[in-house]
């Protein structure tokens, strides 16, 4: 056994140590790749995707899910990521960066001798200080009542997307979404479901041109023949699932037909057979159709389109299956899945059914207006000039509503701008102080390596990081809990004064995810490849 050295410090064997420091470097290189675009000044990526697909974004977990990682550490923090975009929706940047600056701080460590569960041990207990500490001094508490609150803290989330310039149409939209779709008692609401919010996209005009509509869009204007309705007034609508064409066998077969007359038999009863099921539908009382594409044979033909025309019925064809559950929900019908199972109380209804030219693209959308809505939905009409616009004005919506998400689980607001992290950083150095033994130096690690995000918010936006950093470190010693960076003005500001403001859990759960995902990679020691 070698004799200790400069007394009791690790002595391990040397492939722990090289299989530790390669997944640290690994991790670190992925962190590195996005911390660019951190924060309002920071850059975008373009991505081209494997199938010729070009893709740009700063958002961190759209970024790091296109990245082809082969490295299973780098992986990991890949994965804590996209945790971070599924539990907050925001932060995934910053959850990435975070988790490179504690690897760095644990090289340190390392280097000193000490135990990488020990190291493991003080970053969990570091990371729970960091989140009391927050909650309880730094944060504000929140109702979702206060919509103006709730606006300021989704701007801040858009100001550093691709469609910042947009951000004082996208934000009021994003709030407005997330709580129609609240219900009645938003007071009383734990958690929002995202999939009740449908994001229509239509190439065409500007992304100022998006709305949010009280109804429903179908990205397809109505399915009409001459002579067919294309507006409808007090609409009664019928979702059908069966198919208005000629009946078809289970198998193939061919029918030979040996003169004119039985060919002519044939049109008679086909003709007969769909004029039946149009009059059964008429009959119902609908005058709007939704008919749901059908794999197996035509869903709907000609014919059946001429007869609902002449009825004064309007049909909007090809809906998805996927969509049909959101479409009950919203129109307040039940979709029928033969025609004799068709009656007046399966309707949904809406006020105006009609189609739409949009202005930009001459491009026709069917929207219902004025619907009972019994499901509490909303409908986001999306627009852009080209399909990367879109793409990303979509992303940055979605993130803009798990802002508000965040808000609806955990009820508290806290200043943006690097001024949360240098806040946790300063309380868990006067608690490293108060603290003995190894813990103490771990603290201190930890609080340094929390100094990351204001000093790449400071760098990406050109400002001298140092300078910055210290001055910002400064206000907060002097009790300025709200003391942030200002990238446009180039100096340290009240992040409260300036509604630079975000959800708490945006904050706690990028320090949480980090934490883990750091600690999970320390106590690593051995690669094993199974082939």
């Amino acid at each position: 056994m070698a004799p200790l050295l400069g007394g009791e410090t690790l002595q391990e064997r040397s492939k722990g140590k090289d299989v530790r420091q390669s997944n640290i470097v690994a991790a670190k290189a992925v962190a590195a790749a996005i911390r660019t675009s951190l924060g309002p000044r920071g850059m975008d990526k373009l991505m081209q995707l494997p199938s010729g697909e070009v893709l740009i974004s700063n958002d961190g977990a759209t970024i790091l899910s296109k990245m082809n990682v082969l490295h299973p550490a780098a992986k990991m923090l890949v994965e804590c990521s996209q945790s971070q975009d599924i539990e907050a929706g925001d932060g995934t940047t910053s959850v990435v960066v975070l988790a490179g600056a504690l690897l760095d701080a644990c090289g340190g460590l390392l280097n000193k001798g000490i135990h990488p569960a020990m190291i493991a041990s003080s970053f969990y207990k570091a990371a729970e200080a960091c989140t009391s500490i927050l909650k309880q001094s730094a944060a504000r508490p929140v109702e979702l009542s206060d919509r103006e609150s709730l606006v300021n803290a989704v701007q801040t989330c858009l100001s550093s997307k691709v469609v910042s310039q947009n951000s004082d149409l996208l934000a009021p939209i994003a709030v407005d979404s997330v709580l129609n779709v609240l219900g009645e008692n938003p007071a009383e609401a734990t958690n929002v479901d995202l999939r009740d919010i449908r994001m229509v996209e239509q190439l065409g005009g500007t992304v100022d041109d998006t709305e949010l509509v009280k109804g429903l869009v179908f990205d397809k204007g109505s399915t009409k023949t001459a002579g067919g309705p294309s507006q409808i007034q007090n609409a009664k609508i019928a979702l059908i699932q069966f198919c208005l064409s000629a009946p078809k066998t289970d198998m193939d077969n061919n029918v030979v037909v040996s003169d004119y007359a039985a060919m002519d038999r044939i049109l008679r009863d086909e003709r007969k057979y769909i004029l039946n099921l149009c009059k059964k539908i008429k009959k119902s009382g609908a005058n709007v159709v939704l008919i749901q594409k059908s794999i197996l044979r035509d869903a709907y033909n000609e014919l059946s389109l001429h007869f609902l025309a002449k009825m004064g019925i309007l049909v909007v064809t090809d809906v998805e299956r996927t969509d049909v559950e959101f479409v009950c929900r919203t129109l307040g019908c039940t979709p029928v899945p033969h025609v004799d199972s068709l009656s007046p109380e399966k309707l949904g209804t809406a006020e105006h059914v009609g189609d739409v030219v949009l202005p930009g693209s001459g491009h026709k959308v069917v929207k219902f207006v004025g619907v009972s809505n019994p499901g509490h939905t909303s409908t986001v009409l999306l627009r852009g000039s080209n399909d990367l616009v879109l793409a990303e004005a979509n992303r940055s919506v979605h993130d803009a509503q798990c802002v508000v998400r965040s808000l609806v689980k955990q009820r508290y607001l806290i200043a943006g701008g690097g001024a949360a992290e240098t806040e946790a950083s300063l309380r868990l150095r006067e608690l490293a102080l108060e603290t003995t033994g190894l813990d103490s130096h771990c603290f201190k690690a930890y609080a340094d390596a929390l100094e990351v995000i204001p000093y790449t918010l400071a760098e990406n936006a050109g400002l001298k990081p140092i300078d910055i950093v210290t001055e910002l470190r400064k206000a907060h010693a002097e009790g300025m809990v709200g003391a942030g960076i200002d990238v446009k003005k180039g100096r340290i500001s009240d992040m409260y004064d300036m509604n630079v403001i975000q959800p708490l859990l945006v904050t706690t759960s990028a320090i949480k995810l980090a934490t883990e995902t750091v600690c999970m990679i320390l106590k690593v020691d051995d690669l094993v490849v199974v082939m």
